[in-house]
């Protein structure tokens, strides 16, 4: 590759683990960018709030074609199925220029691990709960990664409704005895 990469910084909106970013975006996209040889995959990164949370992702490229590369890697991450508020960052001609991208919604369910009934924690399974919620968004949104807090667990869900996918799993959180006194939070 040419000594004349531009270094390009795509952060996600997305509160993935790094096995996750790596599943779902870092690989698919090195793989894509392979045979154009306008860009490659150097690395990724997560950022972490104070609580170990993660609050968003990314991932490093070295860009040779800017012009071509810019609008192909928005467009490949879009169809990855990044998250409303994502973007590219990057320096162009000595400024900072930033370009954003992403359809995809995303919402946060947090699971209480702390102040249910000693017996809801004994009797029910959070797998359970993580199958249910994929098998009820099936084909407009999925659970893309999860985070293990102190006092509750996390799902992060990804799709195209915010609205649509707390419409279709509405009932289920409302009757399963894991999923009460679960909080909701948009996060893309």
């Amino acid at each position: 590759m040419s000594a004349q990469a531009t270094f390009v910084y795509a952060r996600l909106n997305a509160r993935l683990l790094p096995l996750d970013r790596l599943e779902l975006y870092e690989d698919p996209l090195q793989e894509a960018l392979e045979a154009s040889g306008v860009a490659e995959v150097t690395g990724g990164g997560t950022m972490q709030r104070q609580t170990g949370e993660i609050e968003y992702c990314g991932i490093d490229l070295d860009v040779y074609d800017m012009d071509t590369a810019v609008p192909a890697l928005c467009d490949l991450l879009e169809r990855m199925g990044a998250p409303r508020g994502s973007r590219l960052e990057f320096e162009q001609d000595g400024e900072r220029r930033e370009v954003a991208f992403g359809k995809q919604r995303g919402l946060a369910i947090y699971l209480n691990g702390t102040e249910l009934k000693p017996e809801v924690y004994a009797e029910s399974d959070v797998n359970h709960v993580w199958s249910e919620i994929e098998r009820l968004m099936d084909g407009i949104g999925s659970i893309q990664s999860y985070w293990e807090g102190p006092t509750e667990t996390a799902l992060y869900l990804y799709g195209d409704s915010i609205d649509a996918m707390r419409e279709r799993i509405a009932s289920f959180m409302a009757a399963y005895p894991l999923c009460e006194r679960a909080r909701y939070e948009v996060i893309a």
